[in-house]
C-alpha cells in the first residue's frame, strides 16, 4: 500500500503538467468561440496604369537679377525710384555729385583746345619751312624738324582727346540709369551718402517670366528620358504649386537639363520657366514644381492601409477565412496618399484600409469593402 501511494506521489507533476495544457486548450477554444469580429474597410490590391503628380522643391529666380552698383566715388545727391517700384529700361535712378567730374571735363576740353592750337602752329611752320626748303633758303634738316614737331602735336590731341573721353564716360557714370525693365530691390543708401566706386545701389529683377530650379534622381531622369524618347513629355505642360499651396495660374515648360549629376546628392538640376504677366512671381521666391508622370501596370496601395516598424512597411492581409496576416512589401515611389509596390503584395489581394490599431496578427474582421477608383478619386494627388 505504501509502494502504491509513493508511486502515485512520484506522477504528481506529470498530472499537474497535462492538467494545465488541457485547461489552457480548453480557454484558448472558449476565447476563440468567444471572439467578436471587428467590421473594418477593406480594399483590393490593383495593378493599373497611373498617372503620378510628384512635387519637386524649387528655387525661383528672376531671368535677369542684376546688382546696380556705383562706378565713380562722389555723395550720392539724388534718389529718382523708390524700392519695389517698375522701372523701365533707360530711366533714370541715382544721380552722385558731379561738380568735380564737370571740372575735370572742362580741364580736359582745354587741353584738347591748346593742343589742338599748337598743332595749328605746328603746321604754319611745316609750310613756311617747305617754301624755304624750295628756295634753298634753309636746309632740308629745317624742314623735317618742323614735321616732326607736327606729329608731336597731332599726338598730343589724341592724348587729350582720350583724356576728355575718359572724363565724359566718368561723368556719365554719375547719372545712374535703369539697365532694363525690371523692378528695383531694396536700396541700402539714402541721399548724402559717400559712395566709393563699387557700392551697391540696388538690385534690379526683369520677372515678365520667371526660371524655377529644381533637382530630380537619376533614376527619375531616366524614366523622364525614356518618355521623352516617346513623345510622351515633349512639350508637356508643367505646374507650380506656391508656398500658400495654391496652384500657380500659368503652366510652364521644361527648357533645360544640367550637364552633370551632383556628386554629393546624386541628383541633376532641371530648368523651368513660367511666364509671369501680373508680376506674381518674384526673385528667390521658393514653390514646388509638380510633373506628371505617367507609370504602366503599377500595384497601388492606400498609405493609410500600412503601418511602420523599424523602417519595413506592413500591412494586413486579409485571407479567405477573414482573418488579417501582417505582410512586410517594399515601395517604389512615396507620393502623397499612396505608395506603389515594388514588391510583397499582388493585385487581387485585399488588404485592410484603416482602423489598423483595432487589430493584431489573426484578428478576424467583417470586411467592408472598398473600390480603390472610389479612394483615388477621393484624393488630390493621383489620378
Amino acid at each position: 500500500m505504501k509502494s502504491m501511494n509513493k508511486d502515485l506521489l512520484s506522477y504528481k507533476p506529470l498530472i499537474l503538467v497535462v492538467f494545465l495544457a488541457l485547461t489552457a486548450c480548453s480557454s484558448q477554444k472558449n476565447g476563440v468561440e468567444d471572439e467578436k469580429p471587428i467590421a473594418l474597410p477593406v480594399v483590393s490590391v490593383v495593378e493599373k496604369d497611373t498617372v503620378l503628380q510628384i512635387d519637386y522643391v524649387s528655387d525661383i529666380q528672376a531671368v535677369k537679377n542684376v546688382e546696380i552698383r556705383a562706378r565713380v566715388q562722389g555723395f550720392l545727391e539724388k534718389i529718382f525710384v523708390d524700392e519695389g517700384k517698375e522701372v523701365k529700361k533707360g530711366q533714370p535712378l541715382f544721380q552722385i555729385n558731379d561738380l568735380e567730374y564737370r571740372t575735370e571735363l572742362a580741364r580736359a576740353k582745354a587741353n584738347v583746345s591748346s593742343a589742338q592750337a599748337e598743332a595749328k602752329a605746328a603746321e604754319l611752320e611745316v609750310d613756311r619751312t617747305r617754301i624755304l626748303v624750295e628756295k634753298n633758303v634753309i636746309s632740308k634738316t629745317e624742314y623735317d624738324l618742323a614735321s616732326s614737331k607736327l606729329k608731336a602735336a597731332k599726338a598730343k590731341i589724341d592724348e587729350a582727346l582720350s583724356f576728355q573721353q575718359t572724363a565724359e564716360t566718368k561723368l556719365s557714370y554719375t547719372f545712374v540709369r535703369a539697365p532694363f525693365d525690371g523692378i528695383l530691390n531694396r536700396i541700402p543708401l539714402k541721399i548724402g551718402s559717400l559712395i566709393d566706386p563699387g557700392a551697391l545701389l540696388t538690385t534690379i529683377s526683369d520677372i515678365h517670366k520667371v526660371y524655377a530650379y529644381f533637382n530630380i534622381s537619376e533614376n527619375e531622369y531616366l524614366q523622364y528620358r525614356k518618355a521623352l524618347s516617346k513623345g510622351q513629355e515633349e512639350n508637356k505642360a508643367i505646374h507650380l504649386i506656391l508656398a500658400d499651396g495654391s496652384s500657380y495660374a500659368h503652366p510652364g515648360r521644361i527648357e533645360t537639363i544640367d550637364g552633370e549629376f551632383n556628386d554629393n546628392t546624386g541628383a541633376i538640376s532641371f530648368r523651368a520657366s513660367f511666364p509671369n504677366p501680373s508680376k506674381l512671381l518674384k526673385h528667390g521666391a521658393s514653390g514646388k514644381v509638380r510633373l506628371n508622370t505617367k507609370v504602366e501596370n503599377a500595384i497601388i496601395i492606400p498609405q493609410k492601409s500600412s503601418f511602420e516598424i523599424q523602417d519595413k512597411n506592413f500591412v494586413f492581409v486579409v485571407d479567405e477565412s477573414n482573418r488579417v496576416k501582417t505582410r512586410v512589401f517594399t515601395t517604389g515611389k512615396r507620393v502623397p496618399k499612396f505608395y506603389i509596390v515594388e514588391s510583397g503584395l499582388k493585385p487581387g489581394e485585399k488588404i485592410v484600409y484603416e482602423g489598423l490599431q483595432s487589430i493584431k496578427e489573426g484578428s478576424l474582421i467583417i470586411p467592408r469593402n472598398l473600390s480603390m477608383d472610389s479612394i483615388m478619386k477621393a484624393s488630390a494627388n493621383i489620378n
